[in-house]
């Protein structure tokens, strides 16, 4: 339920509504738009967002909508019920386009395989049990050309009447012109005068002074009175054939309509269905380019009570504003079981109406099947009811005043009010004197929190601001204002009540100061001192927010340096270990080495055939090697030793690396071996192989040749490539034609009525254009007929190499008068 009557009025969703209008493509769509209504059925909702948002994907799509003739000829299939009617040509020809566009609508849609999942299956889904009518379409072309006239071939009645027409006319021009010739040269008419069509009949303009000298009937004179109109007897009798045949050509089109209109007339109730569908799909399109238009989605939809809303943005203002150049203000805003009704105070002109009508017009936006602009994760529930009161209802006619009015809403809202229910109340209690407002108010209020109802409240009303303090389900709220700048921030801050700033205002206004005295001296000490706190708190509140934020930054940093700092240290442990597995590898190696030595040397004791002593003395002397070898201080010098070359071999490579990237200066002066040059005046660069004293020897491609270096002049090697780039790389101008040409492309081509080298022709360059900007499958419709088109088409497309294979459509979306050609 919606209260009160004029809803849309109060939030603007009246414009909401002339929005979609505009942006329907006929008035099938407006039609919808008109009626549509607030559900509070959670399915219904559900499946309205999600086809709007499908929509919205397929403006983003690659695949082009077909919206190209949505056109409403409900009325004049409902006019040839009765027998004997018939569709004008205009009528028929709007038909047969419109038919086209809904054939292709549900071509669109119905492009899977029964095991694949639809793309969009909301709006497939909206296909279900619609007609196509791709053989009346065809019977249609058969008798109307493309520019929507009827065609010489409908009819061989018609036939011969034109052709019988044709010729007296002709007949009738060269007797004319014959007539036209023999006064020229007896200076009767001026050199450049040619036959004119007066009423139909061709006459022969002429002075007036001459108009005896032509034998024939003077059917008419110019507004100046200069020059006369005279059919010459000679060509009477034919002007009047003409005329005849005019009359049986009017009534054998009327036949061929009629005749035509009698197929039609059997499947009127599913073309009109199908117009349904047609009317449908406009307004879901007029509310996917809407939700483009204010930056909006789909929030998180929830089967419960609840507003959970972060930078919600009203559209209305958002629109203004845009034209303006001017921001929005975001507003987040929560309702929950625990903080249900929402009570926001604050100064004037400070945006408490703003952000209640918010409120009001993005759910009844959402719950009439709207995307609304909120931010991603956004949370909304469904509520059964909306109740509103805003604004000044005044009625001399009902004996009304605005406490009356505001007072006959509250008795409404009390009596319909329940847990699915949203209040939208603006200056809760004014309107009358304070004390009693302010009492009355506080007990409503009291009961609205029982009924557990949900809603935003504005109030200037003390004592409502403390009854939000003290119960549970109620919250205060502030809309924020700056005290220094003295301008509202148009901020909703949850939490705290608002100060009305009265003071401020009044001082910043140039209210006499002994004037603001006086009132504060009335009111009380008490009362100023509270909105003085009232004001210190929301200021304080602001203050440890940003302090807050800053902590949060800061901390986030210290994480971030924190991850960087262990990963860092992790490279370096990394990097230990593997120093010390090479350097663990090298001792082993040295250990190897040193067992190596022991055993040769015992092996020439041997051999030398030594003393005893001797031998001991020269084991004693390896044993002290190796122990020397293996003793922990030379290890870890070892390693140290090694990373020192480690370290040092990567401060190396770092210095080279760095030489490798610095830019040598470009001298342009001086020419040497290597450098490119070009001669002076030229384009084409060359490089310079080695330098003779004053000449230079210049290699220009395969071409090497001795030059002046005074004739030279050197070219940096960034020049040098930009210019290579030109001469091998397709233009910026080609690339933009290249793709313009893909988007713009249409994937289908009609030859109907072409002769057979015409329609040969046009196909060449439709499949060379497909194959160029890469498209999967196009289609061409030729007909059926005689089959002799559809057989030289196919004819070509054998010989074509990027072709992978051709087929005729499905019998649904027109058989064999259609081509469908499947490119690699």
């Amino acid at each position: 339920m919606i209260y009160p009557p004029n809803f849309e009025q109060k939030t603007g969703f009246d414009t909401i509504r002339r929005y979609l209008s505009d942006k329907c493509l006929s008035p099938l769509g407006q039609e919808w738009v008109a009626e549509m209504n607030f559900s509070a059925d959670f399915e219904t909702v559900t499946d309205r967002l999600e086809q709007t948002e499908e929509f919205v994907r397929i403006l983003h799509g690659d695949r082009e909508f077909p919206a190209s003739y949505f056109f409403d000829v409900r009325y004049s299939l409902q006019r040839i019920r009765p027998e004997g009617t018939w569709l004008d040509e205009k009528e028929l020809f709007d038909l047969k386009r419109s038919l086209q566009t809904i054939q292709e609508m549900v071509r669109f849609f119905s492009t899977h395989s029964e095991e694949e999942q639809p793309l969009y299956p909301r709006l497939t889904r909206l296909v279900g049990d619609v007609v196509v009518f791709p053989q009346l379409i065809g019977k249609i072309d058969a008798i109307l050309d493309k520019y929507g006239k009827i065609k010489d071939n409908a009819s061989p009645e018609l036939i011969r009447i034109r052709k019988e027409m044709s010729s007296t006319m002709n007949s009738i021009s060269r007797s004319l012109q014959s007539i036209l010739r023999s006064a020229q040269s007896e200076g009767l008419v001026d050199k450049d005068v040619a036959p004119t069509m007066r009423d139909g009949r061709l006459m022969i303009p002429i002075a007036p002074a001459y108009k005896r000298k032509i034998k024939g009937i003077v059917h008419d004179e110019s507004a100046s009175g200069k020059t006369v109109f005279i059919e010459p007897e000679i060509v009477v009798e034919a002007n009047n054939r003409i005329r005849e045949l005019e009359g049986e050509e009017r009534r054998e089109i009327v036949r061929i309509l009629t005749s035509f209109t009698e197929i039609v007339r059997p499947s009127v109730p599913d073309i009109l269905h199908s117009y349904t569908f047609m009317g449908e799909i406009d307004f879901i399109r007029a509310k996917a380019l809407f939700a483009e238009q204010i930056q909006a989605i789909k929030p998180i939809l929830e089967e419960k009570q609840e507003i959970d809303w972060m930078r919600a943005v009203h559209p209305l203002l958002y629109l203004s504003h845009q034209k303006q150049g001017k921001e929005v203000v975001p507003l987040d805003i929560t309702l929950r079981d625990e903080k249900r009704l929402l009570i926001i105070s604050g100064p004037n002109a400070g945006g408490k109406s703003v952000c209640l009508k918010t409120v009001g017009l993005l759910q009844y936006m959402l719950q009439c099947g709207l995307l609304i602009p909120v931010y991603g994760n956004s949370h909304t529930g469904i509520f059964s009811q909306i109740f509103i009161d805003i604004g000044d209802e005044q009625s001399i006619e009902n004996d009304l005043s605005t406490y009356s009015s505001h007072l006959t809403n509250m008795k409404f809202f009390v009596r319909h009010c329940d847990d699915k229910t949203l209040l939208l109340i603006d200056e809760f209690g004014s309107g009358t004197e304070p004390q009693i407002g302010g009492a009355i108010a506080e007990a409503l209020l009291d009961r609205f929190n029982r009924r557990k109802s949900f809603g935003v409240i504005t109030t200037h009303y003390q004592n409502l601001k403390h009854f939000a303090e003290e119960h549970e389900g109620v919250v205060n709220g502030a809309m924020l204002y700056d005290r220094h700048q003295m301008q509202p921030l148009f901020k909703l801050s949850i939490g705290n009540p608002g100060s009305s700033f009265a003071i401020e205002i009044a001082r910043k206004i140039g209210l006499p100061e002994e004037v603001i005295a006086d009132a504060s001296e009335k009111v009380g000490s008490d009362y100023v001192d509270m909105d003085k706190y009232l004001q210190d708190i929301v200021r304080d509140k602001r203050y440890w927010e940003s302090k807050r934020q800053n902590i949060r930054q800061q901390e986030k940093k210290l994480e971030e340096v924190t991850a960087r700092y262990e990963k860092d240290l992790e490279a370096v442990n990394k990097q230990r270990k593997e120093i010390v597995r090479q350097a663990k590898e090298e001792a082993g190696q040295i250990l190897a080495d040193a067992n190596a030595r022991i055993e040769h040397t015992i092996r020439e004791i041997k051999q030398a055939q030594a003393e005893k002593e001797q031998t001991q003395l020269a084991r004693k002397a390896l044993e002290e090697f190796k122990a020397t070898v293996l003793s922990a201080e030379e290890e870890d010098a070892r390693i140290a030793r090694k990373m020192a070359k480690i370290k040092e071999r990567n401060e190396k490579k770092k210095k080279k690396e760095k030489t490798a990237t610095a830019k040598p200066v470009f001298n342009r002066e001086v020419i040497e071996a290597g450098d490119a040059v070009r001669l002076k005046g030229q384009t084409s660069a060359g490089t310079v192989m080695e330098v003779q004293g004053k000449q230079a020897v210049v290699a220009f491609g395969m071409i090497k040749s001795t030059v002046k270096i005074e004739q030279l002049e050197k070219v940096s090697k960034g020049q040098l490539k930009k210019e290579a780039q030109k001469s091998t790389f397709v233009s910026a101008q080609t690339a933009d034609n290249m793709h313009d040409k893909k988007l713009n492309f249409k994937q289908e081509i009609d030859v109907r009525g072409m002769r057979g080298d015409e329609a040969l022709q046009a196909v060449t360059y439709f499949v060379d254009d497909a194959i160029l900007v890469g498209v999967p499958k196009v289609r061409v419709l030729h007909g059926t007929g005689t089959g002799i088109l559809r057989q030289l088409i196919r004819d070509y497309l054998r010989t074509v190499p990027g072709i992978s294979r051709y087929h005729d459509e499905h019998v649904q979306f027109g058989g064999a008068g259609i081509t469908v050609i499947e490119l690699e």
